[in-house]
């Protein structure tokens, strides 16, 4: 399975393979054949088993390695991981031995759901080795040269990678799980009438703490109203993921952001309470079609993880709801609602997306995705199948 739609037309190069013409990217490309071999660096995390159940059967990424810390090395991983997820460890990893984290790896596209505390020097690390790393964590999020990537929003931003100096590896990041939801719901907006001011409430899944989590004591019949650090991810991320890229660089967009965040006795799914000033005055339906008809690049490509509908906008007066939509487009789209006039701002909504999938390993997938198919990062543009 590729990203290349079958009715593009496509000529022969003297015997050797098939190119076809994309026309969203403007140029020939070489269709994807057999899969790229890949690494999840701290699988037995929450986000890694999410990453290991999602890559199970993924048509384009086969799983070559896990890695944990020291004490998990060496030892078979189904006896290592405290599995959280409703699904069963996926037979081929059960049996699979742990790798240490740090050390030589073959694949060359390594996934990363490290804790932040470890994240930044080992993903330098691997990059400057000439690995491909697709990364979770926050700490090269903000690095003018990494692309902080939302695939529907700003798949422009991948030409960042060019000026990176790890030589043939690279960095792409994953934005926090709630910056996701809400850029994803933001995105059509801004572009269509421009976004100037948000002010954003969040109720926050419990998944997103990670094993073990919240102490229950603490969660049960509880909101905790601080998540360390969440606030200002929601007030920065935004802006460089809906900036513009120009001369290399990303101008951040001219937008502010206030941010409050929650913990809720909820598994999975976060939800958002979003009020926005707009650049000029709108309808509903006008908000509501822009919603309505956004796709991007991912859709259009026909990416294997990419929903068909990024934005899922409901009517009911009561929903949004975790328990409800966390799954629409397989945990990768966003469900939209509520919308009605602000009193402070012009328009106030509620949207709920699953923070594990599409706000993080979901997500990571996706961008890995489009590295691929734009050929964008050296090492994996001329992938044909066996080993890179």
């Amino acid at each position: 399975m590729g990203p290349w739609h079958p009715g593009y037309p496509c000529v022969s190069t003297g015997g050797g393979p098939l190119y076809f013409f994309n026309s969203l990217l403007g140029r020939m490309v070489m269709p994807l054949t057999g899969r790229i071999p890949v690494a999840v660096l701290g699988a037995t995390g929450s986000v890694g088993q999410r990453m290991l159940a999602l890559l199970d059967g993924h048509p384009w990424f086969r799983l070559g390695s896990v890695t944990a810390s020291e004490r998990s090395a060496g030892r078979v991983y189904g006896e290592v991981a405290r599995w959280v997820l409703p699904t069963p460890i996926p037979e081929e990893v059960a049996g699979m031995e742990v790798r240490a984290t740090g050390p030589a790896l073959e694949e060359r596209l390594l996934f990363s759901a490290l804790d932040a505390s470890v994240a930044g020097s080992v993903e330098t690390e691997y990059a400057e080795r000439g690995h491909v790393v697709v990364s979770n964590a926050r700490n090269h999020r903000m690095d003018p040269d990494v692309p902080l990537l939302v695939p529907e929003v700003n798949p422009d931003h991948l030409d960042l990678v060019a000026r990176q100096s790890f030589g043939g590896g690279a960095i792409i990041t994953n934005p926090n799980c709630s910056t996701i939801g809400m850029v994803l719901a933001l995105a059509p907006l801004h572009q269509a009438f421009g976004v100037e001011r948000v002010n954003v409430v969040t109720l926050q899944a419990i998944s997103g703490a990670g094993i073990p989590g919240v102490a229950g004591l603490q969660i049960v019949d509880n909101v905790v109203p601080f998540i360390s650090g969440e606030e200002e991810k929601l007030e920065t991320e935004p802006l460089k993921i809906l900036g513009e890229l120009a001369d290399g660089l990303v101008a951040p967009a001219p937008l502010t952001v206030s941010a409050q965040c929650n913990r809720v006795p909820v598994v999975d799914g976060h939800t958002l309470c979003i009020s926005v000033e707009l650049g000029r005055a709108v309808s509903a339906e006008a908000i509501i079609d822009a919603w309505d008809s956004f796709r991007g690049e991912p859709t259009a490509l026909g990416l294997p993880s990419a929903p068909s509908r990024p934005v899922v906008y409901v009517d009911e007066p009561d929903q949004p709801q975790p328990r409800m939509h966390r799954d629409l487009g397989n945990g990768m789209a966003v469900a939209v609602g509520r919308l009605r006039p602000c009193a402070l701002l012009d328009w106030k909504f509620v949207t709920t997306s699953h923070n594990t999938v599409r706000g993080a390993a979901g997500g990571a997938l996706l961008c890995a995705e489009l590295a691929v198919a734009r050929r964008a990062v050296e090492g994996l543009r001329d992938f044909k199948g066996g080993s890179l």
